[in-house]
């Protein structure tokens, strides 16, 4: 994937529960850079509407908080895979990009960067320190991937199917920066 592509990525999750606000925090630190060629999106979940913007994209990245992957973060990529059903209230990423290429034809490649956040049972509109950290990794790991287009070659390797539907990861190593 070149430097040209037209990259959409989505930061997920509610940051009025703590460290779940990780995504949204995210895609607002990279809505900052002010990349060219990159949209961003901050919402609490993703939605079938979103099917569209997706389709509108070479390339998309999924950014949400993790309850039990590796620290800082994971980066992986993912197939369109339809979902069983669908509820307008949320979708998970995969049925999103099935969505989108039956709706729209949409040939868009899909990757998750998951970030490990702790703190998820209370309510309040903050991180914990070491989500905070996690955040920074994550935000150093993605920002060169978004300003070269070196996706595949970050996910080289990696097994679509060790993230779960769930989200959760099983054996995986954790994004690498230059700075870890």
């Amino acid at each position: 994937m070149g430097a040209a592509a037209k990259v959409l990525l989505i930061g997920y999750g509610n940051p009025g529960r703590l460290d779940d606000g990780l995504g949204p925090a995210l895609a607002a630190a990279v809505e900052k850079l002010g990349i060219p060629g990159v949209t961003v999106q901050e919402d609490y979940q993703l939605n079938v509407e979103d099917a569209a913007l997706v389709a509108e994209h070479d390339v998309v990245v999924f950014a949400d908080a993790d309850v039990a992957g590796p620290e800082p973060c994971w980066f992986r990529r993912i197939v369109p895979r339809p979902a069983w059903s669908i509820s307008t209230h949320s979708i998970e990423p995969r049925a999103l990009l099935a969505l989108a290429q039956q709706m729209f034809g949409a040939k868009t490649e899909g990757y998750i960067l998951g970030i490990r956040g702790y703190e998820f049972h209370e309510f309040g509109e903050r991180l914990s320190d070491r989500a905070r950290d996690n955040l920074a990794a994550a935000l150093a790991f993605i920002e060169p991937l978004l300003r070269d287009g070196s996706f595949r070659e970050a996910a080289a390797g990696i097994e679509e199917d060790s993230v779960t539907s769930t989200g959760i990861i099983s054996e995986v190593d954790p994004c690498k920066t230059e700075n870890m």
